[in-house]
């Protein structure tokens, strides 16, 4: 009985011990920045991006309905910030690295680029991230939540943003750091 005892307590402090893990996650990253006044800072529930005049087809709706929240947090550049700027990129960037992280897909050129990057199941992802970066500009991370969300029903939805169904007036600012000139190449992992 004894045995048993120190064997279960000997296996619950290992699982303990090899499940802490060092790394810093994306979600406590976004929260750290969230007092720091270097960052722009948006937190949204995807009912504030629905316009006056939308008009989703089911399909539309079902795959808004499918994200929960959106964070986004960019860094621009601005006068002599551009050895925090590159500490900061460098770390979203380790966070991504991640294997949890899975790479959908990877644009851009050697100066300005956006990765997409989610977690979850390839046909059920419960969070997809965005990281774009221009070294001009600066970078941004855009976090979206949910259940179950599906990224071939993603790209219809952008359509939206096209017919003006989605209101994206809430993300001002943020838009001219992602600007993605022609020069941009696409990546499919």
């Amino acid at each position: 009985m004894t045995l048993t005892r120190y064997i279960l307590a000997a296996t619950l402090a290992s699982l303990a011990l090899f499940s802490c893990n060092n790394s810093k996650s994306l979600q406590q990253y976004l929260v750290d920045k969230q007092d720091d006044d270097k960052f722009l800072k948006v937190d949204l529930a995807t009912s504030l991006l629905q316009s006056e005049d939308s008009d989703f087809t089911q399909e539309e709706k079902e795959v808004l309905e499918s994200v929960k929240k959106i964070n986004v947090v960019a860094f621009p550049l601005k006068g002599e910030n551009r050895t925090d700027y590159q500490t900061e990129k460098d770390k979203v960037k380790s966070i991504l690295a991640e294997e949890k992280y899975k790479t959908l897909l990877k644009m851009g050129s050697n100066n300005r680029g956006a990765t997409l990057k989610y977690t979850g199941e390839e046909d059920a992802i419960d969070e997809l991230i965005v990281f774009a970066s221009d070294e001009e500009k600066g970078f941004a991370v855009f976090r979206l939540l949910g259940d179950n969300m599906q990224p071939d029903k993603m790209m219809k939805l952008m359509n939206s943003i096209d017919k003006g169904d989605i209101n994206i007036n809430q993300l001002s600012g943020i838009g001219d750091i992602l600007s993605m000139g022609s020069d941009s190449t696409a990546v499919k992992q």
